[in-house]
């Protein structure tokens, strides 16, 4: 089993729930595919299935004989889309555009199996921001930086992030980007792992 990902959340949410998969990077240019489907006008949840699908297919072609697991996730408010941070200042105006909004992140997953694509799940959270003030704003910016910029929206909510929410409707795994519950029904239906 391999995950197309280097991320150490995805990689210790399938571990913690007795999986060992290899990380893998799938060496895709993101950016790119997501502002051409962006630009095409496509919905922010087919963005995050191509993304994932991009990601399963370039790792599965190199291991066809592995199962393959590709995650993507895209942060929506409406139907724009947010991509990582690059400075504190991008960060701070994100995290003013979300503020007292409802966002949705769409945690998309495909898995390759003999280098074809033989299950895809696309899940939904939807999470509410409260109207935080700019001192609080730039104070989180400024003890958060070093993690949250590695994180679409800036924030985490398994960190102080959470204090910057009123609401959340979606499961845990899904918010950290990788709808885990229903890939282990999957598998248990498969008979990959125990049921």
């Amino acid at each position: 089993m391999i995950l197309a990902s280097t991320s150490r959340t995805r990689l210790a949410m399938l571990r913690a729930a007795g999986l060992d998969p290899a990380p893998v990077a799938p060496r895709v240019d993101e950016a790119t595919i997501r502002d051409t489907l962006t630009a095409e006008g496509a919905h922010p949840r087919d963005i995050a299935d191509a993304l994932a699908e991009m990601k399963a297919r370039k790792v599965a072609e190199k291991h066809p004989a592995s199962l393959v697991i590709g995650c993507d996730q895209v942060l929506a408010l409406d139907r724009e889309i947010f991509a990582k941070p690059e400075t504190p200042d991008a960060a701070r105006a994100q995290l003013r555009q979300l503020r007292g909004q409802t966002h949705r992140l769409l945690s998309a997953l495909v898995v390759y199996q003999n280098a074809e694509p033989v299950w895809r799940f696309v899940g939904e959270a939807r999470l509410t921001m409260h109207t935080f003030s700019d001192a609080y704003l730039n104070d989180y910016i400024d003890r958060n930086w070093d993690s949250v910029r590695h994180s679409v929206g800036c924030y985490k909510v398994e960190e102080e992030g959470i204090r910057l929410f009123s609401a959340i409707t979606g499961d845990h795994f899904t918010i950290l980007g990788l709808p885990l519950l229903p890939l282990l029904a999957w598998m248990r239906n498969r008979g990959m792992i125990a049921a």
